[in-house]
């Protein structure tokens, strides 16, 4: 009898794990936390905002419902697809663990959940650009990929959304400072993703997708536009300098990693190669990091 009840306590357990082991994959809770981090950067950038606002913990559960809605819809429309390629196809609705109808239900209760708290707790400004960039990616972004190229210009304006959300969460204004950062995020995704879909090239085009500038394929314009967006990139750092977001030091260390990922960008050009794809995608993770923990350190 014992050996029984032990054995449905732990049935019990791995079945509560799986299912929180899906959830986590339908909303992509890594991918969401980094979006979400850069929204709660944005807010605390805000020169009214105190860096120890105990509002930062309710800004960022309304930012993981948001942006875990916003995946959770994504693959719920992309779920025959994701089922095409190596890296999603055990995801939870391909795999057939979880039905469309969970799915469906699980985002709109955290779309939901995350407009009510940023209602309510902030301001309904706040709520709607959230909402317009849900739909913008789930709805515009989403269904363009298989499309063209094109697709990932569209999608790099939910993309960018987070930090400017912050922003007017913290002041609830859409002023110049929150769209310098706004421009900021914008640029980095740009390098950002073309390394990661120069190296899902083959999984994507088995999905249909053709994200790659130009053409669709790996070669040297490609390689180029990624150059290219780079320094763009380099040169958004300066606008939130100019507006006195942030001081020296954060331009600083923008010029610097920025710099390595140009380096990075151009050894992309000269080898057309995954390896140097993969090189220049940990690059923009550095970048990320650095730039979003130094401007906090130099907020003015």
């Amino acid at each position: 009898m014992m050996y029984r009840e032990q054995t449905a306590s732990w049935s019990l357990s791995e079945a509560i794990f799986g299912k929180a082991k899906d959830y986590l994959q339908l909303t992509k809770f890594t991918l969401s936390f980094l979006v979400v981090f850069s929204c709660v950067v944005g807010y605390l950038m805000v020169p009214q905002v105190n860096i120890g606002s105990a509002k930062v913990l309710l800004l960022f559960i309304a930012g993981i419902c948001i942006t875990g809605a916003a995946n959770a819809f994504n693959q719920l429309m992309e779920r025959d697809t994701d089922a095409l390629m190596r890296r999603t196809a055990g995801r939870p609705l391909p795999a057939g663990r979880m039905q469309p109808v969970e799915a469906l239900t699980v985002a709109l209760v955290l779309t939901l959940a995350g407009l009510i708290l940023l209602s309510v707790y902030f301001n309904p400004l706040a709520a709607w650009v959230s909402l317009i960039s849900l739909c913008l990616y789930a709805f515009v972004y989403t269904p363009w990929k298989r499309w063209n190229s094109l697709a990932v210009f569209v999608g790099a304006f939910p993309g960018a959304l987070p930090p400017l959300i912050g922003w007017i969460a913290g002041s609830g204004t859409l002023s110049a400072g929150g769209w310098s950062l706004f421009l900021l995020q914008f640029f980095w995704q740009f390098p950002h993703f073309w390394a990661i879909a120069w190296i899902a090239h083959e999984d994507y085009q088995r999905a249909g997708f053709r994200l790659l500038p130009g053409n669709g394929t790996r070669n040297a314009y490609a390689a180029m536009q990624i150059l290219s967006f780079t320094i763009l990139l380099i040169m958004a750092g300066f606008l939130p300098y100019l507006l006195h977001v942030y001081g020296s030091f954060a331009l600083s260390a923008g010029l610097l990693t920025g710099a390595y990922l140009l380096y990075r960008a151009w050894k992309l050009v000269e080898k057309c190669d995954s390896a140097s794809a993969r090189q220049l995608m940990f690059a923009a993770y550095i970048y990320f990091i650095a730039v979003q923990f130094a401007m906090l350190i130099d907020k003015i």
